[in-house]
């Protein structure tokens, strides 16, 4: 409830009446639960536009102190880790079943889910990004990634949980030599994927092992606060900063599905949603998504299952004749009608939810498993796409250089710790045009703190920056036409000849696929050995990959296509971007990661005979200098040392013009020559 006076009720219900609003104080409440569900917005007002379309000042601010004095009560007391398994395995025994899959995602296989997905962080205090629990009765494990060895071990009960590597001891194995003959595991299949569960399902075949689909998810049985689904607004996605029509894009995706024959496809990812209907929402963090299904008819035309309160009025009459709104509930209908026709329906079961996989063949519709027609044209951007993520960059490079160049003056000071660089830099982007929040949680690593792939900065584990350390930075920012990822790992006073050698072999690695010159059809996979091989010299490695795709105002992560040792086999084409950033890491000591976005392009290189094949080469984005200091320039080449000279006056000539007098001048004395 809102704790507000009455006489404050009566001029809420009386401005909503003046604004032709109809909403009554109990509906308004449950949006403003759905809306205090999803993240804070940079435009804090934006919401109110739910309410009424074209609010008042007066109004605003009435509904926006409405929202600030909403509380959700709960009287119960939270439960502890230990509280938190008791009370899972109590709701296990009551479904005789013997224990229950934890996955750290949403209905969407979202990176970043929404508060109301956040099960496994509720369930395990484990905050990473990728994971899974599983839970017997007797034991249980946390399975995380390479990136999350370290940080696993800081915030899960070592007392309940056995940490293993997915990769290296994966939850199939794992079930394999702790679970009994004829167990029967739980899961929700709204939260796992047809292809997931079937590795679960195929490794644990022989011992008779059962995986039992629950109504309802166990976690939401016992996390009494759990928060509701979000509700942020839906706005259009312009046409000038998209660059091709909404229309264009249902009509080409159409034509896809009629090539396999089908009749239909489902989408359940929100950034194909987003990108084929020209819209973006704000539902989950650092993504701006609206989260729903659609699906996509061979005929052209599109129902979408999405809750309604969330369509603003512009993005209402965005739509056109083709596309229809339907309530969530219907999509169990819709899913039916399509069994009912006997219609091949495509669906991404890679990504698909299990649900949506059994409703569909149950129902009598026959799957044609591929990617959604969205995938590849999302990742190939068209030109007016490109030039807006350059131009996005360009900002962005001017706020990071003006972080750097402060930083270097502050942080051997030792008054600099994690969370007021991450400070500074956020306030830096803000004042950029078409800035509209960050891409991910901004990773701001101290000494040791660097060494944790994808560390978080809490209060907890706030470090000063102290001089002889080294200081790694990722951040990115979501701006209305691109999307932005960096890493710079910069050196507080002066480094040690170990920190000089191992930033610069992930140089030489980061420079090997900036220059790399690759046939048509080269895959991901087949370049990541080049970012490596500096490293492997010396008999060095890092445990993540080297490059992933990122979207254009939309996912800072996006596929098909990524730089990796594995499941990276999906051909590079133009138009496609892609992150560079090869680590070093040292336990204990220092993280090094050198990262800029790269655009796919045509390469110049001539045809020399009939046989001569199409080349592609990289652009970089990114636009801001690489530490000097860090660089020994005696285990460089010419050819590295001619790249990062050149790479630096890029920089220079174009960010210089746009910060002020003293990040210019910085800007001139570290983008000098190597050899200077």
């Amino acid at each position: 409830m809102a704790n507000i006076e009455k006489d404050l009720q009566d001029k809420l219900q009386t401005l909503l009446a003046e604004h032709g609003s109809s909403i009554t104080l109990d509906e308004l409440g449950d949006l403003v639960e759905g809306v205090l569900a999803a993240p804070e917005p940079f435009d804090s007002t934006g919401w109110t536009t739910l309410v009424a379309e074209n609010p008042s000042d007066e109004l605003r601010d009435l509904l926006n102190s409405y929202k600030t004095n909403y509380s959700v009560g709960n009287s119960q007391p939270p439960l502890s880790p230990s509280d938190r398994i008791e009370a899972l395995r109590a709701q296990i025994s009551k479904l005789e079943l013997d224990g229950f899959l934890v996955p750290l995602s949403d209905e969407h296989q979202s990176e970043f889910p929404s508060k109301r997905a956040q099960r496994l962080a509720w369930f395990t205090d484990f905050t990473g990004s990728a994971g899974l629990a599983v839970v017997l009765q007797s034991k249980a494990a946390l399975f995380v990634d390479g990136r999350y060895t370290l940080q696993v071990r800081e915030q899960a009960d070592p007392d309940i949980y056995e940490y293993c590597d997915i990769s290296r001891d994966p939850p199939g194995a794992w079930l394999s030599k702790n679970a009994k003959a004829d167990m029967r595991i739980g899961y929700d299949p709204w939260l796992h994927t047809k292809a997931g569960l079937a590795q679960l399902e195929n490794k644990c075949s022989a011992m008779g092992v059962q995986f039992v689909q629950v109504s309802d998810n166990l976690i939401d049985e016992i996390w009494t606060d759990q928060p509701p689904a979000p509700l942020a607004p839906v706005y259009p996605h312009p046409v000038e900063i998209a660059g091709r029509s909404a229309t264009e894009k249902i009509d080409e995706a159409a034509a896809a599905i009629r090539k396999e024959g089908a009749t239909a496809a489902i989408l359940s990812a929100p950034d194909s949603i987003a990108w084929l209907l020209n819209i973006r929402g704000g539902d989950l963090p650092n993504t701006p998504v609206a989260l729903g299904y659609a699906i996509l008819n061979s005929t052209g035309t599109i129902e979408l299952f999405m809750d309604q309160r969330k369509l603003t009025p512009m993005v209402k009459q965005s739509f056109g004749k083709k596309i229809s709104v339907r309530p969530l509930d219907q999509l169990g209908v819709a899913f039916a009608t399509l069994g009912a026709a006997g219609a091949s329906v495509v669906v991404p079961t890679s990504v698909a939810p299990v649900s949506i996989v059994n409703q569909l063949e149950s129902a009598g519709a026959v799957i044609v498993s591929k990617d959604d027609p969205c995938v590849l044209p999302k990742a190939c951007k068209n030109s007016v796409e490109l030039q807006g993520v350059r131009n996005a960059h360009i900002r962005d490079g001017a706020a990071l250089c003006r972080f750097l160049a402060w930083l270097s003056v502050a942080g051997p000071t030792g008054d600099v710790d994690e969370l007021s660089a991450v400070d500074k830099l956020y306030s830096l982007r803000t004042e950029g045009e078409n800035f509209r929040g960050l891409s991910f949680d901004t990773i701001s690593g101290a000494g040791p703190n660097g060494a944790i792939v994808h560390y978080r900065v809490t209060p907890a584990s706030n470090r000063k920056l102290t001089p002889g350390s080294l200081y790694l930075v990722d951040s990115g920012g979501q701006y209305l036409d691109g999307t932005t990822d960096v890493t710079r790992t910069v050196a507080i006073g002066s480094p040690s000849e170990e920190m000089r050698d191992r930033f610069t072999r992930v140089l030489k690695g980061h420079a090997a696929i900036a220059n790399a010159c690759f046939p048509a059809g080269t895959s991901g996979g087949q370049l990541d050995s080049l970012a490596r091989q500096p490293l492997w010299d010396v008999g060095l490695d890092f445990d993540h990959g080297t490059g992933h795709g990122v979207g254009a105002y939309l996912g800072v992560h996006e596929g098909p296509h990524r730089i990796a040792k594995r499941s990276a086999d999906v051909p590079l084409q133009p138009g496609m971007i892609v992150s560079n950033e090869p680590g070093y890491y040292q336990e204990s000591a220092y993280g090094i990661r050198i990262e800029n976005l790269e655009v796919v392009r045509a390469s110049s290189v001539a045809k020399t005979d009939a046989d001569s094949r199409d080349m592609l080469k990289f652009e970089a984005l990114t636009l801001a200098p690489i530490d000097r200091t860090l660089v020994e320039t005696s285990i460089l080449t010419e050819k590295e040392i001619e790249w990062l000279d050149s790479y630096h006056v890029r920089v220079r000539e174009t960010i210089g013009p746009l910060v002020d007098q003293k990040t210019a001048t910085w800007l001139e004395e570290v983008t000098k020559p190597l050899n200077i």
